[in-house]
């Protein structure tokens, strides 16, 4: 063979060996294709699931509030003068009409004895001028003089014996003196703050309710409380009013009365946790927590329909405990996916393993 029919022959070669390379390459691709296609259709993903159905739930509601006294007295002073006696402290009990301060008198007293002595001098000279009235010795004018003398003497004697009573300063109400401005030897004046008074006997627990919760709530409806002063514990009361007005931020203030606990004793100022137990039982439709595909304020379901999973926006009401109330987007019924989830796309074929 000679030269030029070898290189004929290994260019025939080496062309037959490139087409059959292609050749492969192209059956290799088309198999590849055919099952990258396979591999697109969606396989059946099992999930478990659950019948939307109506539930008998007890509402409640948790909201912050802050205790307060019964009442809070600020005691002012209705005299003036030196202080020359104080009967409480700071954080002393203190009854009804016990004393608290004693402000000097003697000018008072005086004017007390002065008063006293006008007024039976005048009485004395009215008395004699009616008599002689009678015998037509006086006449109807100065008998009214007399009058006017005399009942201007009792006035003056009310208000010595009412000054001289306001140097004794005692408690309006009883309760727990919870500051004291002046000491001993201090000069006050009219209005001068002496202490402050409050009754914890009784607490007054001040909460705002939003206005979606506020017309479930009724005076009388029972109340629970935990603090974080006593935990563990859970105290008992009761809802005295829901104000009729709501502020610009749409709640509405609410009132909550209680006995304070000789045990476990409460003080003004104390933050405690509202529960509103029971506020109403009713039938309700809901699906369980663990279905719910993102948060509750974008709330979605999976809801299997000819074993197909469809993504379905809902509307949450309230929550009780594993269970969420469900305003829109379900019916009664129908199979909503509680595991599995995570393997789900809208329109996603599945396969259900357990209901």
């Amino acid at each position: 063979m000679t030269i030029k029919a070898k290189k004929t022959f290994f260019y025939v070669i080496s062309l037959l060996i490139i087409i059959a390379v292609v050749v492969i390459l192209i059956s290799n691709r088309k198999i590849n294709l055919e099952k990258s296609k396979k591999n697109v259709i969606m396989q059946s993903f099992p999930v478990t699931v659950t019948p939307v159905s109506m539930k008998s739930l007890d509402e409640s509601l948790a909201m912050t509030g802050t205790v307060y006294a019964n009442s809070e007295v600020q005691v002012l002073s209705e005299t003036q003068g030196r202080v020359i006696n104080l009967y409480t402290d700071i954080g002393s009990p203190i009854s009804k009409g016990g004393p608290i301060a004693k402000v000097d008198d003697e000018l008072k007293q005086a004017a007390l004895i002065s008063a006293q002595a006008n007024y039976d001098k005048t009485k004395k000279d009215f008395e004699r001028y009616e008599k002689l009235n009678k015998e037509k010795s006086v006449n109807d004018a100065q008998v009214e003089q007399s009058r006017l003398a005399f009942q201007t003497a009792e006035a003056q004697l009310i208000i010595a014996k009412r000054q001289l009573n306001d140097t004794k300063i005692v408690a309006p109400i009883s309760g727990i003196v919870t500051s004291k401005p002046i000491e001993v030897g201090s000069v006050i004046s009219m209005n001068t703050p002496i202490v402050t008074i409050v009754d914890i006997s009784t607490l007054k627990i001040r909460v705002n309710i939003p206005e979606s919760d506020a017309f479930k709530l009724k005076t009388g409806d029972n109340v629970e409380l935990t603090t974080d002063v006593y935990p563990g514990t859970k105290f008992n009361a009761k809802v005295k009013s829901v104000n009729a007005k709501g502020d610009e931020s749409h709640t509405y203030p609410v009132e909550i009365n209680m006995a304070n606990n000789r045990v476990h004793p409460f003080k003004s100022g104390m933050f405690v946790r509202i529960n509103f137990t029971t506020i109403m039982k009713k039938e309700t439709m809901t699906v369980p927590r663990v279905c719910l595909v993102g948060s509750v304020r974008e709330p979605y379901v999976y809801v299997v329909e000819n074993n197909i999973a469809k993504l379905r926006k809902i509307l949450v009401g309230s929550e009780n405990g594993n269970y969420l109330e469900i305003k829109s987007g379900l019916s009664n019924g129908e199979l909503i996916v509680t595991n599995g989830q995570v393997n789900l796309r809208d329109n996603t074929p599945v396969t259900i393993v357990k209901q």
